[in-house]
């Protein structure tokens, strides 16, 4: 007995739907580097409110996991004179994103701010890190 395979018909509409949900699903990778400091006793946390932010709309893609360091109100130490690497990983930008900042949105001084970061096609990227103030 032969069996015969169907290939079922999806409408237009429900594929281009399926394919903007795949577009928000899409994960951006941020390798950030806190320069090493001559000062003993460094700590440094990430924020919940920490953004992507476009700089050619007003979309905001929001932190889904921080990988080696701490989220607030925990703290990580800084290692003595040696540059000190975490991950971020952030929702997915809109796909005509050209440029975006790193912001850290919160309600004291010293919050990290990277500025126009470039868009490439992995939507993985390498940055250092500044305080905003």
């Amino acid at each position: 007995m032969e069996e015969t395979v169907v290939k079922p018909i999806i409408a237009k509409e429900i594929l281009e739907s399926l394919q903007t949900k795949a577009e928000e699903e899409k994960q951006v990778i941020v390798h950030c580097c806190f320069p090493a400091s001559p000062f003993f006793g460094n700590l440094i946390r990430i924020w919940h409110t920490t953004y992507l932010f476009d700089n050619q709309s007003e979309h905001q893609s929001r932190l889904i996991h921080a990988e080696n360091i701490s989220l607030v109100p925990n703290w990580t130490p800084v290692p003595f004179m040696k540059d000190f690497w975490f991950t971020l990983i952030f929702s997915g930008l809109p796909k005509d994103c050209k440029s975006f900042d790193l912001r850290e949105v919160i309600a004291e001084e010293g919050g990290f701010f990277v500025e126009s970061i470039k868009r490439n096609s992995m939507d993985v990227y390498r940055v250092k890190i500044s305080e905003s103030y």
